[in-house]
């Protein structure tokens, strides 16, 4: 035994005396920098890996003697080094690489940089003449995000309204409302499918095809002059040095389907077009025209979630020219189990009046295909041309289950009579985006650098038989089913579809004046869109009432209809709306040393309009606005040194109204009515930032800033009286706001763990007139009139994200957790005191894991709302009605108004990349 132990230890000896390790860093050159992700490999042995967080990279357990080490980095020299492993020791290489690539912060007409890595987006930061945030792909990529909807809401300031599945939609930026944002596809705008308003929805854009995230928080003169919160691009995938190839795929499950079933309907079955589209407009319908295939419940046991995704691209012609092809698709399952309470919005001095609790469950299935091509071609080192293509195909389906419990004002729980109704909703969504834009960049004479882009873009929307049923149940005695009444159904169908033509052009020179450069730019733009919007609604009644005492309707099918509106229902939303945009600018640029200043001025011309085929009586059947805005700005930017910056901007920005908006329109919704403002005037809004900026290294930096913004005729959708008759949900102006706040963003990596923190706080005031209801001294019902502070629509006071980070180059892992705050806010405005909607705090968790394999293959799992988080709405006065309802607490000086659960969602996949060793 002693012998064979000696032995042991004698070989164990052996193997360390003839075994070492190299350990090693890479950095910039010129710089000193720190590079994260760098390619290290091993000739002798193929052995490779990535430098970490701190730059650094360790091969272990090798053999005493001499190694050569290849290091490449994006942008950078590929550098071979080589070194000596000592027996029984360690070998320490400091390799460090030269740039290739150009300042990012130079006007460049040929060579594409790359701008998927961290470094690329600090030194865009850096250098940019405004306030800008970017996310690179590569952090895209390591996330526990999809689409770029997820991804936004992870950076500083911002705030996401989400759909009714619980899934990120919209952005709010810096606590201004969507709509004071606009979104664009490398630097160009595109239209929205959305039926309602000009913004458009980000989880449509899968976040896998993004080169990078921008959002910019102020605009120079060059900018189209509707945005305050901010600006949203997406730079998409360009062509690659060379040959690649990368592929994914992964499949999960929405927590909510494990173990309950997936509640769908017969999509096949939808009629896409309704007999007033497909006989004439003057067509009286029969039940003929329709079917009850859809009404049929659909029970699915299997219900993952699956998303898939190939970009391939190369160059050609002695590399002039560069294609790039990436599509993706995604497939998901979502839900939410839902509580909501209708409120009459009637208030007295101290109570509002709840009297029916809505308890509702959503299955929704979202599928979704897009794709983009992207070529370029590079003539000369003057002139280069560029052609970008993407489409995007979105379906959406989605089953909505409320049983509606109705209490009298009499009610009395003794004896426990009450209504009990139940709705079942169909609702099916197809929209489309698709964009191509044509670019051309050259070097004229006198070296005067021109840019011209030609854009043809399309959106669509098609909501075809949305389909409402309504069964009624009287309860008495506390027994359900004395009777089941098919109490009535509709049928819907909502069509429109936006088209955009648009040409920009662009000329800027640069000048030196005692030494000092000065650089001239001037454009012009101008835009054509125009609008189709059709609208037609049935309605049907059960065939004798259709009443069955005792039971329920086991499917909806079974129930025989009539048709109650043969021609259909239209009005106001059957038209046709345009907008003309004619913008000119010019601004120029001073660099001097550490000194930067640019100043501008856009002028903006407006001509909007629609025409109405069926208008409401007394109405004109168009109406139009037509305006102009000079919209001045001006940056300035103090560099004490190369990694810091002190910026101060200005900008003055305008909010027009949306095509829907201005159309005085209604629609009779199920919770409440819904009105257009044919008044509705453009919001104008001066903007003020100040920020400081440090990058200690190429991926870190830490900013902190100020911002002030003045609205003048704000606008926000509120529940307000619309001609001292109707009470609904409309836009209206309300007129004087402040937003002002201040925040920091904060990214640090310490050896193989990183921190990404941005907090951001912002106070906003506006006061409004609101109604208030109160007994006087001889008990009688007063309508009184007082003015309320609040605070913006969908502003939050308090905005937090925070993510933890971890690479191992060693075995190739990658893992990070996130978490975002999001503070209280007021997502609905009512025109009665003390009665607007808020939205409770809330914090959610996700993460994410990589596991990188051999030959570029790696696994991947993503996990989204961890704690299963609710999105929760109240009103913060006391319900008279309280002890009626369980889920309202008696003693409580708020009313709950809805509470949503959506889910945990988890994603597992795969992940290949093939880059080519002569592309390194």
């Amino acid at each position: 035994m002693l012998k064979e132990f000696a032995l042991l230890s004698l070989l164990l000896l052996c193997s360390r005396v003839y075994s070492g390790n190299i350990k090693g860093v890479v950095r910039d050159a010129s710089t000193g920098d720190l590079l994260i992700g760098a390619t290290v490999m091993i000739v002798e042995n193929e052995k490779g890996m990535f430098s970490g967080f701190d730059g650094s990279f360790v091969f272990r357990n090798l053999q005493a003697g001499k190694y050569q080490i290849i290091c490449s980095y994006v942008s950078y020299q590929t550098q071979t080094v080589s070194t000596q492993v000592p027996a029984n020791g360690d070998a320490q290489v400091e390799i460090n690489l030269s740039s290739v690539s150009k300042d990012i912060s130079e006007v460049v007409v040929y060579g594409n940089s790359d701008l998927s890595t961290d470094k690329s987006a600090r030194a865009s930061e850096r250098n940019a003449m405004n306030v800008i945030n970017i996310v690179s792909a590569n952090m895209i990529e390591l996330s526990p995000d999809l689409n770029v909807a997820s991804v936004v809401q992870r950076m500083s300031g911002v705030t996401m309204e989400k759909n009714s599945s619980g899934e990120p939609q919209y952005a709010i930026l810096r606590g201004m409302d969507k709509r004071y944002n606009y979104t664009l596809v490398n630097g160009i705008k595109i239209p929205s499918p959305d039926n309602k308003h000009r913004f458009v929805p980000l989880d449509i854009f899968p976040g896998e095809l993004l080169d990078r995230l921008e959002v910019t928080k102020s605009l120079t003169a060059d900018m189209e002059g509707d945005a305050s919160g901010g600006v949203i691009n997406m730079i998409m995938k360009d062509a690659p040095t060379g040959m690649s190839l990368q592929a994914n795929a992964a499949m999960g499950y929405n927590s909510r389907f494990i173990k309950n079933d997936f509640i769908g309907f017969n999509t096949d079955k939808i009629i896409m077009k309704s007999p007033r589209e497909v006989n004439g407009k003057t067509y009286a319908a029969t039940m003929a025209d329709f079917n009850n295939q859809n009404g049929a419940l659909i029970s699915q046991s299997f219900s993952p979630n699956y998303t898939a995704g190939l970009s391939i691209g190369n160059r050609f012609l002695n590399r002039k020219l560069g294609v790039l092809f990436a599509t993706n698709i995604q497939n998901n399952y979502r839900g939410a189990n839902s509580t909501y309470f209708d409120d009459q919005m009637i208030q007295t001095d101290k109570y509002i009046r709840v009297t029916e609790q809505n308890d509702r469950i959503y299955f929704e299935n979202q599928k979704q295909y897009g794709f983009h091509i992207k070529m370029d071609y590079q003539f000369n080192a003057r002139n280069k041309i560029e052609m970008y293509t993407a489409y995007i195909d979105m379906q959406n389906f989605q089953v909505r289950q409320n049983t509606a419990t109705s209490f009298k004002l009499n009610y009395d729980p003794s004896v426990g009579n009450y209504d009990l109704s139940y709705q079942t909703r169909f609702r099916s969504i197809f929209q489309q985006v698709y964009t191509s834009t044509l670019q051309g960049k050259h070097l004229l004479w006198a070296d005067i650098n021109a840019q011209w882009s030609l854009v043809y873009s399309i959106a669509k929307n098609r909501m075809p038989e949305q389909t409402h049923i309504n069964i009624d149940n009287l309860v008495q005695n506390n027994v359900d089913n004395i009777y089941a009444d098919a109490d009535g159904s509709t049928r819907r169908w909502e069509h429109n579809s936006d088209r955009d033509y648009a040409g920009y052009l662009n000329f800027s020179k640069k000048f030196l004046i005692s030494d000092i450069p000065l650089n001239i730019k001037s454009g012009a733009l101008y835009r054509n869109k125009s609008r189709t919007n059709s609208y037609v609604n049935y309605r049907f009644k059960p065939v004798n009432g259709d009443q069955r005492y005792g039971l329920h309707y086991e499917t909806l099918d079974e129930i025989s209809w009539t048709l109650f509106t043969p021609s259909g229902s239209v009005g106001p939303l059957e038209y046709d709306a345009h907008e003309n945009i004619f913008s000119t600018y010019i601004m120029a640029s001073i660099e001097y040393e550490n000194l930067f200043f640019n100043a501008g001025i856009r002028d903006e011309f407006t001509d909007q309009g629609y025409y109405m085929h069926f208008p409401n009586a007394g109405e004109s059947p168009d109406g139009s606005q037509v305006y102009s805005d000079i919209l001045p700005s001006a940056q300035f930017k103090y560099s004490p040194n190369k990694k810091s910056n002190i910026r101060l901007t200005y900008f003055k920005s305008v909010n027009r109204p949306g095509f829907f908006e201005i159309v005085p329109y209604q629609i009779i919704n199920e919770d409440y009515d819904e009105f257009g403002n044919k008044n509705l005037k453009r919001a104008k809004i001066d903007n003020l930032d100040m920020r400081f900026e440090y990058f200690p290294k190429p991926t870190e930096q830490l900013m902190a800033g100020i911002f002030y913004k003045k609205l003048k005729d704000p606008i926000e959708f509120a529940f307000y009286t619309v001609n001292s008759r109707q009470w609904g949900y409309m836009p209206i102006n309300f007129g004087v706001a402040n937003n002002l706040g201040f925040e920091i963003d904060f990214i640090k990596y310490i050896r193989n763990v990183g921190f990404k923190i941005n907090y951001t706080y912002t106070y906003s005031a506006i006061t409004t007139s609101k109604i208030q209801y109160s007994y006087d001294e001889t008990n009688t019902l007063r309508r009184n009139s007082l003015d309320q502070i609040r605070p913006l629509a969908n502003q939050a006071n308090h905005v937090a994200n925070a993510t933890l980070m971890c690479r191992i180059p060693r075995i190739g892992f990658d893992g990070q957790i996130s978490s975002s705050y999001t503070g209280e806010k007021i997502t609905i405005v009512s025109q009665y005191y003390d009665s607007d909607y808020w939205q409770k705090p809330a914090w959610i968790f996700d993460a994410s894991a990589e596991q990188k394999l051999k030959s570029g293959l790696s696994i991947f799992i993503k996990v989204n709302n961890i704690l299963n988080a609710p999105q929760v709405l109240f009103v913060k006065t006391h319900n008279t009605y309280n002890d009626k309802f369980p889920m309202q607490n008696p003693q409580s000086n708020e009313t709950l108004i809805r509470e949503d659960f959506y889910g945990r969602v988890y994603l597992v996949g795969l992940r290949y990349k093939f880059i080519p060793k002569s592309n390194i």
